[in-house]
C-alpha cells in the first residue's frame, strides 16, 4: 500500500527507569505509549504534544526521550498499539469469515480511536497494519482473486472500511435532527421518491450496513464458485 513513509520504529527495549518528578510509577515505553492513546482519545491529534504527554505522565518532557525519538515515533507506536490485532484460531476453509472479523475489528478499532483514522493513511507501514493487509492478501489469494487482481481488492476493501469508518465518525446527529431532516425529504418527497421511500436518514443500524456493504463487495471481488 502506498504511503508515506513513517519510520514505524521497533519497540525498544527500555521498560524501565528513573521514577517521574510527581513520584508515580517509573516511565517506560509501555506507559508513554498508553498515556498517548488516552491524550489522543481525549484531545485528539492536534491535543498530543510532548509536553502535554509529559505533563500527564507526571515528568519531564526531556525524560521522554530516554524511550521515544519524537513526536511522530509517538504517533506512530500508537497508532500502531490501537491497531494491534489477533486474529481467532480459524480454518483456511472459511476464507470468508476470517476477513470479515478482520475488518470488522480493524473498523471497531478505528471507531474506540477516531483519531487513528485520520493518522493511518500517512502512516499505513506500522507492523500491526501491515499484518492485518498480509493477512488479507494472503486470505483472499487463498480464495481465488488473481496476483493481477490483488491490488485492486486490498484498495478497494481500504476504501470501503476507511470510507464507513470516518462516515460513521462524522455523522453524529440527534434523533430530533434527523426525524426534521426526513420530514423535509418528505416534503421533497416527488423530487427525491427513492431516498424518501427508504427512509435513508432514519437508518441507524450502521452495523448492519457495514457488514451488508461488505458481503456485496466480497461477492463481487472474489470469483465464483
Amino acid at each position: 500500500m502506498p504511503a508515506k513513509p513513517s519510520g514505524a520504529p521497533q519497540r525498544r527495549s527500555r521498560s524501565t527507569g528513573a521514577a517521574t518528578a510527581s513520584g508515580g510509577p517509573p516511565l517506560s515505553l509501555e506507559r508513554i505509549i498508553a498515556t498517548a492513546v488516552e491524550l489522543l482519545d481525549t484531545q485528539g491529534v492536534d491535543g498530543l504534544s510532548m509536553r502535554r504527554l509529559a505533563d500527564r505522565l507526571g515528568a519531564g518532557a526531556m525524560s521522554l526521550y530516554w524511550h521515544v525519538g519524537n513526536k511522530e515515533e509517538v504517533f506512530d507506536l500508537a497508532l500502531d498499539a490501537v491497531l494491534a490485532y489477533h486474529p481467532p484460531e480459524a480454518e483456511a476453509h472459511v476464507w470468508r469469515a476470517n476477513v470479515v472479523h478482520m475488518l470488522e475489528d480493524w473498523r471497531a478499532a478505528m471507531l474506540r480511536h477516531p483519531w487513528s483514522a485520520a493518522l493511518l493513511p500517512r502512516r499505513a507501514l506500522g507492523p500491526s497494519m501491515l499484518g492485518r493487509l498480509e493477512l488479507l492478501s494472503q486470505t483472499l489469494s487463498r480464495a481465488g482473486v488473481a496476483d493481477a487482481d490483488l491490488n485492486v481488492a486490498i484498495w478497494s476493501v481500504w476504501n470501503y472500511v476507511m470510507g464507513a469508518t470516518i462516515t460513521r465518525g462524522s455523522f453524529e446527529r440527534s434523533p430530533d435532527d434527523l426525524a426534521a431532516a426526513q420530514r423535509r425529504l418528505t416534503e421533497l418527497g416527488e423530487r427525491y421518491p427513492s431516498i424518501d421511500r427508504s427512509r435513508l436518514l432514519l437508518d441507524s443500524d450502521w452495523d448492519g450496513a457495514f457488514k451488508k456493504g461488505l458481503d456485496l463487495l466480497l461477492d463481487g471481488l472474489t470469483p465464483k464458485r
